[in-house]
């Protein structure tokens, strides 16, 4: 198929080669001249055959909402938009209906697979009327890893991006446990190796994974994590899945904990445990772990 693609960062680019080498035409435009196949926006649509079938893969938030905004009075009926960034599934729905009047279709698609995409392949989690996704299809099935898994048509309008969110909350979750472990196994003066533990654990184990996987080349490359700060960020999507288990009364502990711990990662001195320690120190006397003053000894 022929479409265009805006977006040509890590995952943009790659994609767009893994399309090419599906044989497929596509047009990419990105801000930055070096890379991209159109001088602008503009031209990259007036390349495109009709109907015609934009890809976006930009920043969530502004950056696509500008692109979507600029893209809808580009295009024409028949024409369609697939959204493949990490936008909130609330933002698609605005977006479809944006666009409807003008009778461009939308197809939200949520995208993983990293850098490792282009030679694995994405799993791709799309949403949007039947006839939308029959449009794309052509690309969903050169993006998609082989075999039988790694793709699917998730519901109306909003079901990619809500399944890629909450995907990647279980992701949060996944990969504290991998930390939490690996940090007691390096606390307690027992285990010699736990990098081989580690690495044992992906064969004939029921918590082997890709995250494990990645977990140990991290570790064979620098087993104690020498020079890697404790310091964690969070896409956004992490807290939309909190948010959304709140709006419909669906628990997440796990996935909440691995939120709060990423927000913790960012403090280098605690003031919640500043007031922990000052409360048991008040009720049990417990000890204060303290700066030293000036020519004395710090508390142990």
């Amino acid at each position: 198929m022929h479409l265009g693609l805006v977006g040509l960062g890590k995952m943009g680019g790659n994609m767009r080669t893994r399309l090419r080498n599906g044989g497929h035409t596509v047009v990419g435009y990105d801000r930055n001249p070096e890379v991209s196949d159109a001088d602008s926006l503009a031209a990259m649509v007036e390349a495109l055959p009709s109907p015609k079938v934009v890809w976006v893969m930009v920043p969530a938030g502004v950056p696509t909402d500008e692109t979507v905004v600029e893209l809808a009075g580009l295009l024409g009926e028949g024409d369609l938009i697939v959204d493949g960034g990490n936008s909130r599934w609330t933002e698609d729905i605005r977006h479809a209906e944006l666009l409807a009047p003008k009778g461009i279709g939308f197809v939200d698609c949520g995208v993983s697979g990293g850098v490792w995409g282009l030679e694995n392949g994405y799993a791709l989690m799309a949403g949007g009327s039947a006839e939308d996704v029959a449009k794309v299809q052509p690309a969903f099935d050169t993006l998609k890893p082989e075999g039988d898994f790694g793709w699917v048509h998730a519901g109306k309008v909003g079901a990619g991006h809500f399944s890629k969110m909450v995907h990647n909350g279980i992701e949060y979750a996944i990969m504290q446990s991998y930390a939490e472990g690996w940090e007691l196994l390096e606390t307690v003066d027992l285990v010699d190796n736990v990098t081989d533990v580690f690495r044992s654990w992906r064969e004939g184990t029921v918590i082997r994974s890709w995250l494990l996987d990645l977990l140990v080349a991290a570790l064979d490359e620098k087993p104690g994590l020498e020079g890697i700060r404790g310091y964690a960020d969070d896409s956004g999507e992490g807290r939309w899945t909190v948010e959304a288990g709140i709006d419909n009364a669906v628990a997440t502990p796990a996935i909440t904990a691995a939120l709060y711990a990423r927000f913790v990662s960012r403090q280098d001195d605690s003031p919640a445990m500043k007031a922990v320690a000052a409360m048991r120190n008040q009720f049990g006397g417990h000890a204060l772990h303290t700066e030293p003053p000036p020519g004395g000894d710090a508390h142990p």
